[in-house]
């Protein structure tokens, strides 16, 4: 099964290519990917940008990951998507869902839902001894 970062993946690099954005971990990243005489901000996570395309890059953000929800809930529904998400956070084991409840919150699903999907999940968990 995809993962929302498999739907967006194209469309952030395409969007990074368009703005010359890209990831730095460090000097050496950086120095080897600036151009010179750009003037480039840190967006947090290692993404540097030029100065004045920041707005650009977060709504193109922002549109990659509404279009990439749409398309996984298209192809896999609610319910796989909830048994992939509490096993990715691995709540059979910290019985707790909140980070899903969190994660899953851009994409209408409920807590109701996500709680209810927990109860299928852990028998099943219990059933193939992952823990």
């Amino acid at each position: 099964m995809k993962y929302l970062s498999d739907y967006t993946e194209q469309a952030n690099s395409e969007l990074f290519e368009k703005t010359g954005a890209f990831f730095a971990f460090g000097n050496k990243q950086f120095e080897e990917q600036k151009k010179d005489g750009v003037k480039y901000v840190s967006l947090g996570a290692g993404l540097i940008c030029p100065k004045g395309k920041a707005k650009e890059i977060f709504k193109g953000l922002d549109e990659s990951r509404k279009k990439g929800i749409e398309l996984d809930l298209k192809e896999n529904g609610k319910e796989n998507i909830i048994r992939r998400e509490l096993g990715n956070h691995e709540t059979q084991i910290t019985m707790d869902c909140s980070t899903v409840i969190d994660v899953l919150k851009d994409y209408g699903i409920s807590e109701i839902e996500i709680k209810a999907g927990f109860q299928f999940f852990y028998q099943e968990c219990v059933k193939n001894d992952w823990f």
